[in-house]
Order: structure tokens, then C-alpha cells, then sequence
């Protein structure tokens, strides 16, 4: 059984900043990709930024700027941090793992945390 568990999010004002995080935890035995994504209300889920093993990043080009990803792979975890927030930055962020959870297993699996609600407001 594997879990991804987000938390950080929170109710912040336009121009703040918002450190988001999501430990992966259970049966795993190497994770690869770990992403960011969210969704706002009445849209699709879009993706925000990815981080390989290795530390290299991907940004959606409406982030790039603002959001910074990062990892600790002996702690199975990524973090998101996002600076000068803006209202369009609403939504529930869900982080993704793309990982194994034995030697035996061949390619990888996508999972999924329940996501965080980061709401900016004035």
C-alpha cells in the first residue's frame, strides 16, 4: 500500500508565499518522477511541475518564475514553493510519484495524493 499525504495549503493573500509539501510513504522501493499538479473550480487538472531522481525540473511556461520544485529522496518527499501568489493560483494541488514498490515490478505507476486547497484572497 503506498501513500502520497499533500499538506501546506492554506489561505494566503495576493503576493505571499506558500511552501506545499507531500510525503510518500508504504511499500516503495524506488521512486522516479514526482510531480505537482492542480485543479481550480469548473476546470481541468493541469500539470504544474515535475522533478526526476536526479533534480532535473519541468514547469508549466504560466508558473515558471514563481514555482519552485524540490525533493528529498531519502525521505520520499517534494515540495512546491510558489512566491507571489495570485488569484488564479486557486485551486487543489495534488502531488504525483511515479515509483516502484519491488525490484520484480517492471516499469513504474502513477500515484496520487488527495490534494490541498491553496486558496488566494484578499
Amino acid at each position: 500500500q503506498v501513500q502520497l499525504v499533500e499538506s501546506g495549503g492554506d489561505l494566503v493573500q495576493p503576493g505571499e508565499s506558500l511552501r506545499l509539501s507531500c510525503a510518500a510513504s508504504g511499500s516503495i522501493f524506488r521512486i522516479y518522477t514526482m510531480g505537482w499538479y492542480r485543479q481550480a473550480p469548473g476546470q481541468q487538472r493541469e500539470l504544474v511541475a515535475t522533478i526526476a531522481r536526479d533534480g532535473r525540473t519541468n514547469y508549466t511556461d504560466s508558473v515558471k518564475g514563481r514555482f519552485t520544485i524540490s525533493r528529498d529522496n531519502a525521505k520520499n518527499m517534494v515540495f512546491l514553493h510558489i512566491d507571489s501568489l495570485k488569484a488564479e493560483d486557486t485551486a487543489v494541488y495534488f502531488c504525483t510519484a511515479d515509483l516502484q514498490i519491488g525490484a520484480w515490478m517492471v516499469g513504474s505507476r502513477k500515484y496520487w495524493g488527495q490534494g490541498t486547497q491553496v486558496t488566494v484572497s484578499s
